[in-house]
């Protein structure tokens, strides 16, 4: 909620690893400024979701640096996971706790509750227990949690996966709406639809590695990394330790 801005986001020669010191994120280098909607991509074990988590200052790299222009950052961004936790309580607590933590004063917060309930379609759940709504309403409650810190960043980790598509399309409004209103969004995910319909710019990693990042529309229309075209075409990319990456086009994903 803070005024002055904590972009652009820098990491730096960052590496991540994890049991047997095995490396899951290598070697990564990127800026991430204010505007374009960010979008991550690549197979599963790309390191997407533990990209994002370095981002948000969850996990600590093991070489690298993870730095932001303010250093008030851990109160202006926020994150919503793929399968996002419910507290014991109900969809209006829940939003209310998300804002105590932040000191947000009492008086303040029940406008933005009947605010960002209204916006993400869920006044009428008000006094559900949130852990009895559906795993869409779930989702969209977790955004409203996030929605209400106002966060200048906002990360999501595949928000639409296992979502039937009048669900998908819902949480993809707000992304929108939010994005509308100036909050940085940078997500996951494993549909190539969504990242043409929501990316403004587009990150592919293999392996840990960043390989392309691009312009959304140049990326699709024609990626300059192999594997991004083989990933872009449907082709099945895997490895096995110690070799190459291998690539199957009689599969698809």
């Amino acid at each position: 909620m803070s005024t002055s801005s904590i972009l652009p986001l820098k990491l730096d020669a960052v590496w991540f690893r994890g049991r047997a010191d095995i490396p899951l994120i290598k070697d990564f280098s990127i800026e991430l400024g204010a505007g374009p909607r960010t979008v991550i991509i690549g197979p599963n074990g790309a390191g997407k979701s533990l990209l994002l988590r370095l981002c948000h200052g969850l996990l600590e790299p093991s070489q690298g640096s993870v730095q932001w222009t303010a250093p008030n950052a851990a109160k202006a961004q926020a994150m919503v996971f793929q399968r996002p936790v419910m507290l014991r309580r109900s969809a209006r607590a829940n939003i209310d706790y998300a804002l105590s933590l932040h000191h947000i004063p009492r008086a303040e917060r029940a406008d933005i509750i009947e605010d960002v309930l209204d916006k993400t379609g869920l006044s009428r759940h008000a006094d559900t227990p949130a852990r009895v709504l559906s795993f869409g309403e779930q989702q969209r409650l977790a955004i409203a949690r996030a929605w209400a810190l106002k966060p200048q960043v906002l990360f999501l980790d595949e928000p639409t996966a296992s979502l039937d598509p009048s669900a998908t399309h819902q949480i993809e409004e707000l992304i929108d709406a939010i994005h509308g209103q100036g909050t940085k969004i940078v997500m996951t995910t494993h549909d190539l639809g969504q990242a043409k319909r929501l990316g403004d710019e587009v990150l592919f990693l293999h392996r840990g590695r960043l390989l392309e990042y691009a312009p959304a529309d140049e990326f699709f229309a024609k990626p300059q990394n192999d594997l991004a075209q083989a990933f872009v075409k449907g082709e099945l990319l895997w490895w096995k330790r110690g070799e190459g990456p291998r690539r199957d086009p009689k599969h698809s994903r």
